[in-house]
C-alpha cells in the first residue's frame, strides 16, 4: 500500500514538472517573438556623392568612405556600417574602410514600404543571398538566419517584422529570426489597425489562401493566434473602433456579411452589406434591399424594414413608403423633426443643430437643448471652450464663442487648430498665415510662411524672416530655443550676422539671410543668391558659393550641402 502512494507521489510530481515544462516552454516562445523596434537618437553618419560617385562623411564632415561606389545604403545612420555597390558588386564596409561579413554575397538593406521618410530601412538587419535563397545578418555580420528563403521583405505599416516566401507560400518573421506567423498563406497583409499610442503593433493580418473555389481569407490577431479560418470571401477590419482586446471584422461568406467580435460571431452571414458608424457605434444592415441598425453586440435595434437609412450627428433617419422615422443611437423612437440634425462636440455641453428645412443651416443648442447659437451660419464646427469655428454666405471662416461674439474675423480662406499646440492658424488669403493663441490673441502674421512643429516650440519663416513660438503662443527668443548653441543669427539694418549669448557681435552683419545652427555645428548663410556655411567659431567653411535650388533652408555639414530625393532619402555634396 505504501508503495503504491510512493508511486502516485512521483506521476504527481512528474505531471507538475511537465506542466511547469510547458509554462517555461511558452513563456520562451513567446520572449523570442517579442522585438522592439530600435530607435534613432542621432544622425552620425551621412551619404557623400561627388563627381556621380558616392561615399560616406561623418556628423562633422570628416570622410569616412571616398566617394568611389556606384551607389551607397546607410541602414542605420547611428552605426557605421555602409552598404556599398560597385557594378552587380556589394561590400559591407565600417567606419575604418574595412570588411564587415566578406563571407555573404548580395547584402543589402531592406527597405521599409508606404513610408516617405529618410529612414526607410530595417535599422538592425540586412539580407543576403546564396545559391538563389536569402538569409539575415545583424550589422555586425553575424547570421542571424541560414539562406532559406525565396525572398525576404519589409511587411507594410509593421516595422521590425518581415515578410518571407518559401515554397511558393509566405510567412511572418521578426528581426531575430522568430516565426511571427507561419509560411502557409499566398498573401498576407495588415488590418490597418492603428491608435497614437502603439502605432501600427495592435494591428493584425488578414491572411489568404487560394483553393478550388477562388480566393479564401482568414484573420489572425496581432500576436499570430488564429481568429478566423481561411473561408471567407472577403474580410476588413474595423478599425475605427480603438479597442485593442477586442477586434470586430466584417467578413464575407459566399456573398452574405456578417460581424465578428475576436472570433465569436455576433451578426450572422445573412446581409448583403455592412457599414459602421463610428460617430454612433453602430451597423447599418440591409438584407434584400432593406436596411436596419445593429449595435455593437450585434443586437438589433432598428429593424431591417426601410428603404434607406441616413446617419446625421446623433440621429437615425429611416425612410420608407410611410415617410421618416428617426432614432437615437440606441435604437428608440425619437419625436424630432426629420430637417433637423444633431451632431456632438467634444464638449458636452454644446450640440450643434442642422436645419435642412430651407437649406443647410447651423446654429447651437446646450445640453437642455436651448439655443445658444442662432442658426443662420452655413457651417459650424467646435473648436474648444467655448469657441467655435463658423462660416459665413461668403463661405469665409471666421471665430465667435457661445454668446456670438466675433473672435476672429470671418475673412478667413482657411481656418484650422495647429496639432498639438494650443494655437490657431489663419489665413485670408493664399499669401498670407496669422497665428492666434487660445485666447483668440493675434501674435505673428506673415508672407508666404512656412510653419514647422517640434516638440516644445514651432517655427514660422520666410526668406525674410524667422519667429519662434512655445505651444501657448509666447514668441521665444532664438537664445531659448537653442539653449546649447554657442551663436545666435542676430540682423541688423536688414543684414544677419551672429551673436553669443552675452549678445557680443562675433560675425559681422554681411549677409543677406542666415539661418540658427544645426544639430551639427554648422549654420547655413546666403550672399548675393548664393549659400555657404559657417562652424560654431564664425569661420566661414565655405564661402557663399552654391546655387542651391528649390530649398529655403538648405542644411550643411561643413562644406557640403543637403540633397534630398526620392521618398525621402538625402546625400550630401559639394557640386555647384
Amino acid at each position: 500500500m505504501k508503495k503504491r502512494y510512493k508511486i502516485m507521489i512521483t506521476i504527481a510530481i512528474l505531471i507538475i514538472v511537465a506542466i511547469a515544462g510547458i509554462g517555461i516552454y511558452q513563456l520562451v516562445v513567446e520572449k523570442g517573438k517579442k522585438y522592439e523596434v530600435e530607435e534613432i537618437k542621432q544622425y552620425n553618419y551621412f551619404v557623400l556623392k561627388q563627381n556621380s560617385q558616392y561615399g560616406v562623411i561623418d556628423r562633422q564632415g570628416n570622410t569616412i568612405i571616398t566617394p568611389e561606389y556606384s551607389e551607397i545604403k546607410i541602414p542605420n545612420p547611428e552605426k557605421p556600417v555602409f552598404v556599398c555597390y560597385q557594378g552587380e558588386n556589394t561590400k559591407l564596409l565600417n567606419e575604418k574602410k574595412e570588411e564587415i561579413a566578406s563571407n555573404y554575397s548580395n547584402i543589402q538593406p531592406i527597405q521599409l514600404e508606404n513610408i516617405v521618410s529618410d529612414l526607410i530601412y530595417e535599422k538592425s538587419v540586412l539580407k543576403y543571398s546564396k545559391d538563389g535563397k536569402y538569409g539575415l545578418i545583424n550589422l555586425e555580420g553575424k547570421e542571424i538566419v541560414k539562406p532559406i528563403y525565396d525572398e525576404i521583405n519589409s511587411l507594410p505599416y509593421k516595422e521590425g517584422e518581415l515578410l518571407v516566401k518559401q515554397n511558393e507560400k509566405y510567412g511572418v518573421i521578426n528581426m531575430k529570426g522568430n516565426s511571427l506567423i507561419e509560411i502557409a498563406y499566398d498573401q498576407i497583409k495588415v488590418d490597418g489597425y492603428y491608435t497614437d499610442e502603439n502605432k501600427y503593433k495592435d494591428a493584425g493580418y488578414i491572411v489568404l489562401i487560394k483553393t478550388q473555389e477562388g480566393y479564401r481569407y482568414g484573420y489572425l490577431d496581432n500576436r499570430g493566434k488564429e481568429l478566423l479560418k481561411p473561408e471567407y470571401n472577403e474580410i476588413s477590419r474595423v478599425t475605427e473602433i480603438q479597442d485593442n482586446d477586442n477586434v470586430y471584422l466584417i467578413a464575407a461568406k459566399n456573398g452574405q456579411f456578417g460581424v465578428t467580435k475576436k472570433a465569436d460571431t455576433i451578426i450572422g452571414n445573412e446581409y448583403q452589406s455592412i457599414q459602421y458608424d463610428a460617430n454612433n457605434k453602430v451597423f447599418v444592415i440591409e438584407k434584400s434591399r432593406k436596411y436596419g441598425i445593429a449595435n455593437l453586440e450585434g443586437k438589433v435595434i432598428v429593424p431591417v424594414q426601410y428603404n434607406q437609412i441616413d446617419i446625421t450627428g446623433i440621429y437615425l433617419y429611416a425612410q420608407n413608403e410611410q415617410g421618416i422615422t428617426v432614432y437615437n443611437s440606441n435604437g428608440t423612437e425619437v419625436k424630432i423633426d426629420a430637417n433637423i440634425a444633431i451632431l456632438n462636440t467634444d464638449n458636452e455641453k454644446y450640440k450643434i443643430r442642422i436645419n435642412n428645412e430651407k437649406g443647410t443651416i447651423y446654429g447651437v443648442i446646450n445640453q437642455e437643448g436651448k439655443q445658444l447659437i442662432e442658426e443662420k451660419y452655413s457651417y459650424i464646427e467646435y473648436l474648444y471652450d467655448n469657441y467655435f469655428i463658423i462660416s459665413n454666405e461668403n463661405k469665409k471662416l471666421g471665430i465667435i464663442d457661445d454668446k456670438e461674439n466675433i473672435k476672429v474675423e470671418a475673412n478667413n480662406d482657411s481656418l484650422q487648430k495647429i496639432k498639438n499646440t494650443d494655437l490657431i492658424q489663419a489665413s485670408p488669403d493664399n499669401k498670407t498665415t496669422q497665428i492666434y493663441t487660445k485666447s483668440m490673441q493675434k501674435v505673428c502674421e506673415m508672407k508666404d510662411a512656412i510653419i514647422e512643429v517640434e516638440d516644445t516650440y514651432i517655427k514660422i519663416y520666410n526668406e525674410e524672416e524667422t519667429k519662434y513660438f512655445n505651444k501657448e503662443g509666447k514668441e521665444l527668443k532664438n537664445t531659448e530655443v537653442y539653449p546649447n548653441n554657442k551663436l545666435f543669427v542676430a540682423v541688423k539694418d536688414g543684414k544677419y550676422g551672429f551673436i553669443d549669448k552675452e549678445g557680443n557681435v562675433i560675425v559681422d552683419y554681411k549677409y543677406d539671410k542666415a539661418f540658427e545652427f544645426n544639430g551639427y555645428g554648422f549654420a547655413t548663410i546666403k550672399k548675393d543668391e548664393k549659400w555657404g556655411a559657417i562652424n560654431e567659431q564664425g569661420q566661414e567653411v565655405v564661402a557663399p558659393i552654391y546655387k542651391i535650388q528649390n530649398q529655403k533652408q538648405p542644411s550643411f555639414v561643413k562644406n557640403y550641402y543637403q540633397v534630398i530625393y526620392g521618398f525621402g532619402e538625402f546625400y550630401y555634396t559639394d557640386e555647384n
